[in-house]
């Protein structure tokens, strides 16, 4: 079987166990499904895949090392092959070596999924797209939780998400949805944005 082109290496930001207890309302309650499909389809056509992981340098935080929440969710683990960044802060290009790696195999593009959207997603697509790597950005692929805005009203997750997404597409990234990405292999299409 001849493998298509690469569609660039799928980057998957902070799908750790840490995440899963926040206890806060979130969107796309489907995300973590479409991020496995996303990731079996990469392994299948052996294109580049990494994983990114977020390190606190809190020692009460979820995600300090030694604590359970590091660990990645089992459905989402990298195998032996598979490339792991760590990072400190919401960018997963700042000091982790990312841009080392992209650039010695010759990727230009990477697809980005994960959460949340309107922190890792976002500072890792915004730093990808100044660094001059296509972007790409799975929105229905990505989650976030509700949170107040700077005024101190509540908003939705799919609120706060759409927002994180509407300030990518165009100037920073391409922001689309699995069907569009793999056409076919999801179903039918979902509004996006």
């Amino acid at each position: 079987m001849q493998l298509q082109e690469s569609l660039g290496a799928l980057l998957i930001i902070d799908m750790q166990q840490g995440i899963q207890q926040t206890g806060k309302p979130r969107n796309n309650p489907e995300a973590e499904a479409r991020i496995a499909r996303l990731l079996a389809h990469w392994r299948n056509a052996d294109w580049p895949r990494v994983h990114i992981r977020h390190i606190s340098r809190q020692a009460d935080s979820v995600f300090a090392p030694g604590q359970p929440g590091v660990l990645f969710q089992p459905a989402l683990a990298p195998l032996p092959d598979e490339a792991v960044f760590e990072k400190n802060v919401t960018d997963a290009f700042i000091h982790s070596g990312l841009e080392r790696w992209l650039h010695a195999r010759g990727i230009r593009r990477v697809v980005i999924v994960g959460v949340a959207s309107e922190n890792s997603v976002e500072a890792t697509a915004r730093s990808a797209s100044n660094l001059g790597f296509v972007t790409q950005v799975v929105a229905d692929a990505c989650y976030t939780f509700a949170k107040c805005d700077l005024a101190g009203r509540l908003r939705s997750a799919e609120e706060v998400h759409d927002m994180a997404m509407a300030n990518l597409r165009d100037e920073y990234a391409q922001v689309l949805g699995c069907h569009e990405l793999l056409p076919g292999a999801f179903g039918a299409p979902r509004a996006i944005g």
